[in-house]
């Protein structure tokens, strides 16, 4: 072992990861004031910066997705700021807050080396803590599924997709309509690309009903504070979008300027892709979440005697174009001219480097509000960790205020 890398530093608490839910914790930790150190093997946010495309708007108004100590500058409080401004808000709450961020050292191992102590072990060092905060979000190792294995096209994650002109010329397919999968769709068509979208489960919010966002409703109606997702839909995928001022997700209309719709991605062989029947159940459901969405608000302005303006013709669906109508099945890339797939398939997370007994037999984080049965391991940042927002920058802040206070209250 090297001279550095003996080096040992001390602290109580080691927050890994520099995202929005690590920069959460340092401030609420601060408050408490608690030493701690938070560690990121890249830069400050570093999924918003190098694995984001370029037109990348937030999903949510700048009034919302926020943390509640600092707003957006320079911003409109129901504009969808970009990535860029996104990186610069998390940067400028750093120094807000004087967090003590170590940028490009990555954890390697955690591992407890006594009954209230851990061990960090880093490319710049050790480090020693009587507790462990995994703030590593939910976006780490991207999924391309292995359906494809020869070269006739080139697939790429929605995670390095950039912009239209980054890709081979010709027809692109898109797996996956949630929010990724759905904006990238669109900008491709409006480049003039014909696009192939292959759409799975998912929910369909409106941008906004009756003069209010959608997150202004999800609050209202009390779905942000759930703590668990409705049965079956553990994984479902939402379709909504800030892009172009903020627009309701309406496949339909994609169909309308000349999307083909399919059904989920299943089989491929000797060029060919099989897609599942599921493409009319698919947007049945999507189209039952809008419609129920609205139906809730409807009841809400009732109850509470608002005076809004009715919106009635945001209940009118569109005809079933013809690819929803007569669902393609099979597809042959050559014939339809695809030369590029673009997956926007998700993320699995990678918690290798903790060793510590926590995980169930699928390697996923058991606790209970972020909290688990080894005393000082911690997480944040996950979705629905106490509720459906907890992935959410708004979110994020109120988890990391409770885990700060049981941190502060365990006296560890």
């Amino acid at each position: 072992m090297s001279k550095r890398k003996s080096v040992t530093k001390k602290t109580n608490t080691v927050v890994v990861g520099g995202g929005q839910a690590g920069l959460a914790m340092s401030a609420h930790l601060r408050d408490f004031g608690i030493d701690h150190l938070v560690i990121e093997k890249e830069r400050i946010a570093e999924r918003w910066r190098s694995a984001r495309w370029d037109s990348l708007v937030m999903n949510g108004p700048a009034w919302h997705d926020r943390f509640p100590a600092m707003t957006f500058d320079d911003w409109h409080p129901d504009s969808f700021p970009g990535k860029e401004a996104v990186v610069t808000y998390f940067e400028n709450f750093a120094k807000k807050i004087d967090a003590p961020i170590h940028c490009g050292e990555e954890v390697t191992n955690v591992s407890q080396i006594r009954d209230e102590d851990f061990i960090v072990e880093s490319n710049r060092g050790l480090i020693t803590a009587q507790n462990i905060v995994v703030a590593t979000g939910p976006f780490q190792t991207p999924v391309i599924p292995s359906i494809i294995a020869d070269d006739y096209v080139h697939q790429i994650h929605s995670s390095g997709y950039r912009n239209p002109k980054q890709l081979d010329d010709g027809a692109v397919l898109v797996v996956g309509a949630g929010s990724s999968g759905s904006q990238i769709a669109d900008e491709l068509l409006r480049a003039g690309r014909k696009v192939y979208l292959s759409i799975g489960p998912h929910d369909r919010p409106p941008r906004s009903y009756r003069g209010k966002d959608f997150v202004w409703w999800l609050g209202k109606l009390g779905k942000w504070q759930m703590k668990t997702p409705p049965i079956g839909k553990d994984h479902v995928t939402i379709a909504v979008s800030g892009a172009y001022g903020g627009k309701t997700v309406d496949f339909r209309k994609f169909a309308s300027r000349g999307m083909v719709l399919l059904g989920m991605t299943e089989t491929y062989d000797n060029g060919v892709i099989t897609f599942a029947g599921d493409l009319k159940q698919n947007i049945a459901d999507g189209d039952a979440n809008y419609l129920g969405l609205l139906a809730e608000a409807d009841e809400y302005i009732r109850a509470h005697d608002l005076d809004f303006p009715a919106e009635e013709e945001a209940k009118i669906l569109m005809p079933d174009p013809e690819c929803l109508a007569k669902p393609i099945r099979q597809l042959e890339l050559e014939e339809a001219g695809i030369r590029t797939i673009v997956w926007a398939t998700g993320y699995r997370q990678d918690f290798n480097w903790l060793k510590a007994d926590v995980f169930d037999d699928q390697n996923q984080p058991v606790h209970k509000k972020g909290v688990t049965n080894v005393n000082g391991v911690y997480f944040l940042g996950l979705p629905w960790l106490t509720m459906r927002g907890s992935s959410f920058i708004w979110g994020v802040w109120e988890d990391a205020r409770y885990l700060a206070g049981y941190i502060a209250k365990s006296g560890s």
